[in-house]
C-alpha cells in the first residue's frame, strides 16, 4: 500500500517569507484618512473655507504635478494616483486661513510640488518637507492674508455659508455680508503673543471669548482631532511612535517650568501643544519618512529640535507659530542627524 504523508499543520510556500512592503499609494491613503477628523472639525468651528481651501490646493498641485511629470517626461498615472500631491495639499490647507484668497494657495502649491519637490528629483528625494515650503513661502510673502483668520462658530456676526466662501476666497474680500475686521481675527498664539510684548498679563489676555475655558475655543478641537488621527496612524504602523513622543515630551518639559513659575508671563503646556500647528506637525509632517530622519534616535532628536525650535520662534521670533520654519531647518540636519545616529550594523563596530 502506498504511504500517504501525513497533513501538514499549516500550509506552507515558498520564499520570500517576509511580507511585502507597503506601497506608496497605500501609505499617503492613510495618511489621508486620518486627516479627515482634523479637516472635519475645522469645517465646523470655522466654516466652509478649510474644505474650499482643500479642494483648490487638490486641484493645484494635479495640475503641477502633471506638468512637471510632462516636463521630465516621466509617466503622469503612477504619480498622479499615488496619493503624494494630495497628502501635500490636505497639510498645507490646513495652515491656510479660511477665506485666504486663491492665489496664497496657488503660490503655496507651486513652490510645494514644484520647488521643493520637483526640482530635487520627485517624490523620494525631496530634502525639505513640501507643504512646509510652501507655507514658509506665504507666511513671508502674504503676511496680512495669513494673519486673518475667521472667528470660531458661536463668537463674532457668524461664519460665512458656501457661497459668500467661494466669492471671499475668489477675490479676496466678502461681499454681500459682513465686513471682513468684522467676522475676522488673529490666532490665539498672535493674541497672546502680541499682548505679552504689550506688558498684559496672561490671565488678562485669556478674558477674551475666543480663549473659552480650556485653550482656544474651535482650535482645541482641531488639535485634538490631530491627535486622533495621528493616534490612528502609529496604531496601523503608518508612522513610528519616536518622533511625536519626543516633539510632544519635549514641548511639555520645556514650557512646564516657566509657566509653574510665573503662569501669567508664560504659555500654559496645553497652550503650546493645542494651539497652532504643533499637534498636526508631530503626527503628520515630522513623520514625513523622506524629509524625516531615517534612525530611531535621530527621529527623536528631529522630533525634539522641531519642539525647541518651535517654542523659541514662538516666544522670541517675529511669527506667532513657527512650526514651518522649525521643520524646515531641522530638516536641512537630516542627512547629519542620520550619520551619526546610524544603528551599529551586527559584527562591526560603531
Amino acid at each position: 500500500m502506498e504511504h500517504q504523508p501525513a497533513a501538514m499543520p499549516f500550509a506552507r510556500a515558498g520564499a520570500p517569507h517576509l511580507p511585502p512592503r507597503r506601497r506608496v499609494s497605500d501609505l499617503m491613503f492613510r495618511v489621508i484618512w486620518a486627516l479627515l477628523p482634523a479637516i472635519a472639525a475645522h469645517a465646523w468651528f470655522f466654516g466652509w473655507g478649510i474644505v474650499v481651501q482643500v479642494v483648490l490646493a487638490c486641484l493645484f498641485g494635479l495640475i503641477l504635478e502633471w506638468v512637471m511629470l510632462r516636463l521630465r517626461a516621466r509617466p503622469a498615472q503612477p504619480f498622479l494616483s499615488d496619493g503624494s500631491v494630495l497628502t501635500t495639499a490636505l497639510l498645507f490647507a490646513l495652515c491656510l486661513p479660511p477665506l485666504a484668497p486663491w492665489w496664497v494657495n496657488a503660490t503655496g502649491m507651486l513652490f510645494a510640488v514644484v520647488v521643493a519637490k520637483h526640482l530635487y528629483g520627485g517624490l523620494g528625494f525631496n530634502l525639505f518637507n513640501p507643504a512646509m515650503v510652501g507655507l514658509a513661502v506665504v507666511i513671508i510673502t502674504f503676511p496680512i492674508e495669513l494673519s486673518q483668520w475667521l472667528a470660531p462658530r458661536g463668537l463674532g456676526e457668524g461664519l460665512p455659508g458656501l457661497i459668500e466662501t467661494v466669492r471671499a476666497i475668489a477675490t479676496g474680500h466678502v461681499s454681500n455680508g459682513p465686513a471682513w475686521d468684522a467676522i475676522s481675527a488673529a490666532t490665539p498664539l498672535d493674541q497672546l503673543r502680541t499682548g505679552l510684548q504689550s506688558q498684559f498679563l496672561v490671565s488678562e489676555i485669556r478674558a477674551d471669548p475666543v480663549f473659552g475655558a480650556l485653550v482656544a475655543r474651535g482650535w482645541e478641537w482641531v488639535a485634538l482631532a490631530s491627535l486622533a488621527g495621528g493616534l490612528w496612524l502609529a496604531w496601523q504602523r503608518v508612522i513610528s511612535w519616536h518622533a511625536p513622543t519626543a516633539l510632544l515630551v519635549t514641548t511639555l518639559i520645556i514650557s512646564t517650568p516657566p509657566w509653574l513659575l510665573a503662569p501669567d508671563l508664560h504659555y500654559s503646556p496645553l497652550q503650546q501643544l493645542l494651539s497652532g500647528g504643533l499637534m498636526l506637525a508631530a503626527f503628520f509632517i515630522i513623520t514625513d519618512p523622506v524629509s524625516g530622519s531615517a534612525t530611531p534616535r535621530g527621529k527623536i532628536i528631529f522630533g525634539a529640535g522641531v519642539a525647541l525650535i518651535t517654542l523659541a520662534i514662538r516666544r522670541y521670533g517675529g511669527f506667532p507659530d513657527g512650526v514651518a520654519f522649525a521643520v524646515l531647518l531641522m530638516n536641512m540636519l537630516v542627512p547629519l542627524i542620520d550619520r551619526y545616529t546610524r544603528p551599529r550594523v551586527y559584527g562591526h563596530p560603531r
